[in-house]
């Protein structure tokens, strides 16, 4: 993935958490994401060109009301109308951005079950933050970025009902399971037809995940950036291997208790 912000509906544009214990966040953070050879994140937490991708803010007064996740920022058409469509479909407004005429610019919703998300109106491409060089920009090198995103819930078809009429997602079926235990998660699509997000029932491998959108990162050394979790002071939570035994993919718990994913960077 060459480029890591790709402006459409639906498009996952960032990410960020407010944080307690600020200073020990960013050495957690910056200690696991940039392990390997060449890291795909900076000790900064700009990706490995120098992009702003998520956002490790502290949590002060303005921000006591926000729950402890990572909230991915997604692209809609209409703003206002997104957040008027999550309040009447059993949505939660935590913050809403206006400008002097009283537009809407962004928001902070919780969906029903509570997991947090933002949403701004779709970035013109001549609006995206520039890279500051580094790796070249050919679509073969391994850019730090939000590779996926993910969310766990009991009640998955009304959560994909949700999310499909407040940002605009359309809506494809994913096999699971096996059997007479056959079942469906879902990939949520962009305007353009490509999967931007997951929603998963909490059953299967899925089991045990908490009810929050998970942000995936990919890192240098998978093994190693996991290492580095329990190092210093969190926690994982789920893992999984491949065939050849090397770590696939591996859910975290950082030290305040916020979760996310962790893949192996891929060319």
């Amino acid at each position: 993935m060459s480029n890591p912000f790709v402006p459409r509906v639906g498009g996952v544009l960032s990410a960020d958490i407010a944080v307690p214990e600020h200073e020990r966040e960013v050495r957690f953070y910056s200690r696991v994401l940039t392990t390997g050879e060449n890291p795909l994140w900076r000790e900064d937490l700009m990706n490995n060109r120098g992009t702003p991708i998520i956002g490790l803010g502290a949590r002060s007064e303005e921000h006591a009301d926000l729950p402890l996740q990572w909230m991915p920022h997604i692209q809609v058409a209409d703003v206002a109308a997104s957040v008027e469509r999550a309040l009447e479909l059993g949505g939660r407004e935590l913050m809403h951005g206006k400008n002097d005429d009283g537009k809407s610019q962004w928001a902070v919703l919780l969906d029903p079950n509570g997991a947090a998300f933002g949403i701004v109106p779709v970035v013109p491409a001549e609006a995206l933050p520039p890279a500051e060089g580094g790796p070249s920009s050919d679509a073969s090198v391994p850019v730090g970025c939000i590779s996926w995103l993910d969310l766990t819930v009991s009640d998955a078809p009304g959560t994909r009902d949700f999310f499909a009429q407040v940002v605009g997602w359309s809506v494809q079926d994913v096999e699971m399971g096996g059997g007479s235990d056959r079942y469906a998660d879902y990939n949520m699509l962009g305007d353009d037809g490509s999967p931007a997000a997951g929603i998963c029932h909490a059953r299967g491998m899925n089991l045990g995940l908490p009810a929050t959108w998970m942000i995936y990162l990919p890192v240098g050394d998978l093994a190693e950036s996991l290492r580095r979790v329990q190092e210093e002071g969190g926690k994982v939570i789920k893992e999984a291997r491949g065939t050849d035994g090397e770590y696939a993919y591996a859910a975290v718990q950082d030290p305040v208790g916020a979760c996310l994913a962790l893949v192996p960077g891929s060319k």
